[in-house]
């Protein structure tokens, strides 16, 4: 693709900080470049501010993220961005409010990743999400078009997912790698061929542990597709993204 057709991504960043911070990283290495000037442009506006996505989604709390995610992504735009990203996998329950809100196009991570799945033959996936996520069914109904089948952790197993997600990576402590390991088992233990990391947060944890193979990072996708869609060179080893 020319110059011409580049395009300049928008970050609604913040939700969390770490993983806004990893997603820039992300971009930076999947990016084919052989300089600074090749790379893609981006204008992140961090705001951990906006209030939690989950509480909210389960009535926990009355604060309403959507306002301010919206306001971000038009004053974005408004700057001149022509994308826009959202490294927080929860936030797509709001996608599209946000997509009618906003002026410019938002990469939808969620749909993005029941396709690469899809494409890869997967027919039965599990998901490691919050609770939010989990029980909003984000990855569900485009896993459902996609002709594949959701499988979700136990209680018990899900309790895990939160506290690895809120009680270690959000509070800055290290990941408990056997609850990660249990949590895995039990889904491939109900038959899922891959495992969907559906929050940014265990995007973390594939980045700091070997995890093993089977696994697709929802981040690592909406990454892929930051870089395709404002129309830079993706590196070849980064077309294909469930671990191996």
């Amino acid at each position: 693709m020319s110059k011409q057709d580049e395009k300049l991504l928008g970050v609604i960043g913040g939700l969390g900080p770490m993983a806004t911070a990893y997603f820039m990283e992300l971009v930076t290495n999947m990016t084919d470049a052989a300089t600074d000037q090749e790379h893609l442009q981006m204008l992140i506006y961090s705001a951990p501010s906006i209030p939690d996505r989950t509480r909210y989604i389960l009535d926990h709390s009355s604060e309403n993220p959507l306002p301010e995610m919206l306001r971000i992504g038009t004053c974005l735009a408004q700057q001149g961005a022509e994308r826009i990203a959202i490294p927080c996998v929860t936030a797509h329950y709001f996608f599209d409010a946000l997509t009618s809100g906003i002026p410019v196009p938002v990469i939808n991570g969620v749909q993005e990743t029941a396709l690469h799945l899809k494409e890869h033959g997967i027919t039965k996936v599990g998901i490691m999400a919050t609770d939010g996520t989990i029980r909003s069914k984000v990855f569900h109904r485009e896993l459902e078009k996609c002709g594949i089948e959701a499988v979700v952790p136990s209680k018990e197993r899900q309790a895990d997912v939160m506290r690895l997600i809120f009680d270690d990576i959000k509070a800055g402590k290290p990941a408990d790698m056997a609850r990660f390991a249990n949590v895995a088992e039990g889904l491939r233990g109900n038959g899922a061929q891959a495992i969907i990391l559906g929050c940014t947060e265990l995007s973390l944890i594939k980045r700091d542990h070997p995890i093993g193979p089977g696994f697709l990072d929802a981040m690592e996708i909406l990454a892929q597709q930051a870089i395709l869609q404002c129309a830079k060179p993706l590196k070849e080893q980064y077309r294909s993204l469930i671990s191996k």
